[in-house]
């Protein structure tokens, strides 16, 4: 019989009050921008691109067994240095070479004894003695799965695409330290989740005031808030706009905050596909004029299977970023391995100092009649972005979502995504990023900073916001004008273009 219940109930959005039932049922996720395994469009897309696939620290004396993209890889450092991602399961029989032996030269499976270097050929079949002129030759015929990979500042990266499409490896400002002393310091957390709902997270800004500055219960607030580190300026809900440049091939946008009557605080991020991002300094409080601060962390979103993936990158240190210095080299052993510095709950392990990773003096005391409570328990007091995106579900459901205005930057990273990955937009299709980044010798320049400029309250609350949207408008300006200069000569560019800027609103 066909029957109501049969079906199962209608999928249309909620429209009166107590109405869940037709609203229950959940539609499919999106495919062509979630999905990432071999064969599928994003994933295809991806592998076109150098990506970090894990730390250097995870590369011991035993290979390291990970997945990315849905494939099964084991990386291994040899003896003699060189980095190997290979895939795990041997070309042979199929054991996995994550207990294989690592050699001088390349890696020894476990189960028969083949070897493979680090680009996939077999070095050594072990034929019976007095057929060891056979085997060689035989083992020259095999060859493991193998993809290209080399070690950067702490990050292994790989590139898993078509040998001969292979891109230059974007050294962005030319090698990725933006300020003069910066020190880049690695770290890896995973999310169980799907990656583009993370990746969604760097370009939603407006989550700052109730995730990061209030605890859902009064008194449990998290140990390093925006609020408790002095950053007073993301307290105020900020002023959003979506700016895409590059033709096409990333995003930045601008928060503009009014943080006093006479200054106004606008910070740029950016996005640049397929998975990257930058972030200017996290603990701003303003109280002094900035021109062109540049980036504190640098991050990529990658999949490792369509319902986990992992936020890797790294933070910066050095005097020029972080002027007040409140994260000094003393504070490094917080980033690491499934750990970040910045904002208790922004990884799926809630207190590590609970673990024995860190010094109790770390972090800020825990009080008695907490100790014995779940890590759950806390999550719920006082949630971070963790709790945030990986409650989305597995897979986030994008045609259950009510966008507002300020997820603009949320919307805009897909569709460029999607041109992309389509070829729509020939400039960020993968042949078009290749193109454009052999042409500037592989050294692209960021839009990211932060700026605080002396720039008074508008008359009228509706002036008042023309005068933050016109100045953050021509700050994006600036830095596109300065696109074909580098390092210095840029930083000067740029920093009296925003001077004169500033002295044009008077």
């Amino acid at each position: 019989m066909d029957t109501k219940a049969d079906k199962g109930p209608p999928a249309k959005r909620n429209s009166k009050p107590y109405d869940g039932y037709h609203s229950s049922a959940i539609p499919a996720h999106d495919p062509e921008l979630t999905e990432t395994g071999p064969g599928t469009p994003t994933g295809e897309y991806m592998r076109r691109f150098w990506l970090p696939i894990c730390m250097s620290a995870e590369l011991t004396d035993t290979p390291h067994f990970l997945k990315i993209m849905n494939e099964e890889l084991v990386a291994f450092r040899d003896k003699s240095g060189r980095v190997g991602v290979l895939h795990a399961h041997c070309c042979h029989r199929g054991a996995s070479l994550e207990y294989g032996l690592i050699k001088e030269r390349g890696i020894m499976c476990c189960y028969h004894g083949f070897v493979f270097d680090v680009d996939g050929q077999c070095l050594e079949v072990p034929f019976p003695t007095g057929q060891e002129a056979e085997g060689a030759a035989y083992a020259k015929t095999i060859f493991q799965g193998a993809y290209k990979a080399f070690e950067r500042n702490g990050l292994v990266f790989a590139y898993m695409g078509p040998a001969d499409e292979e891109p230059p490896f974007p050294e962005y400002e030319g090698d990725f330290t933006l300020m003069p002393g910066d020190e880049l310091v690695p770290y890896s957390n995973h999310n169980a989740c799907n990656w583009l709902q993370v990746q969604d997270n760097s370009s939603d800004q407006y989550h700052h005031i109730p995730l990061h500055t209030t605890a859902v219960v009064p008194g449990h607030q998290q140990g390093t808030t925006f609020g408790e580190a002095g950053a007073g300026a993301f307290l105020i809900r900020p002023d959003l706009q979506f700016f895409p440049v590059n033709e096409g091939r990333a995003m930045a946008w601008t928060s503009s905050r009014r943080v006093s009557k006479d200054r106004t605080y606008v910070r740029i991020n950016q996005q640049m596909l397929p998975c990257v991002s930058f972030h200017s300094y996290l603990f701003e409080d303003a109280s002094n004029k900035k021109h062109f601060s540049r980036a504190h962390m640098i991050r990529w979103t990658v999949p490792v299977d369509d319902v986990n993936s992992k936020m890797i990158g790294w933070r910066m240190f050095g005097p020029g970023i972080d002027t007040r210095n409140l994260i000094g080299p003393d504070k490094k052993h917080l980033i690491g391995y499934e750990t970040i510095d910045f904002l208790e709950g922004q990884v799926g392990m809630r207190r590590p100092e609970r673990f024995g990773k860190y010094k109790p003096e770390d972090f800020p005391p825990i009080p008695e009649d907490h100790r014995k409570r779940s890590c759950y328990k806390d999550a719920q007091y006082a949630p971070g972005d963790y709790e945030a995106i990986v409650s989305q579900r597995p897979i986030a459901v994008h045609a259950l979502e009510t966008p507002m205005k300020f997820d603009g930057g949320v919307f805009l990273f897909r569709k460029l995504l999607r041109d992309a990955v389509r070829g729509t937009n020939k400039a960020a299709a993968a042949q078009g990023f290749r193109e454009w980044l052999k042409s500037v010798d592989g050294k692209p320049n960021v839009y990211c900073s932060g700026n605080v400029f002396d720039v008074s309250e508008g008359d009228t609350p509706e002036e008042e916001a023309l005068r933050r949207r016109d100045l953050a408008k021509q700050c994006i300006a600036v830095i596109t004008e300065s696109e074909k200069l580098k390092g210095a000569e840029r930083d000067r560019f740029v920093k009296e273009k925003l001077a004169g800027l500033e002295r044009s609103f008077g």
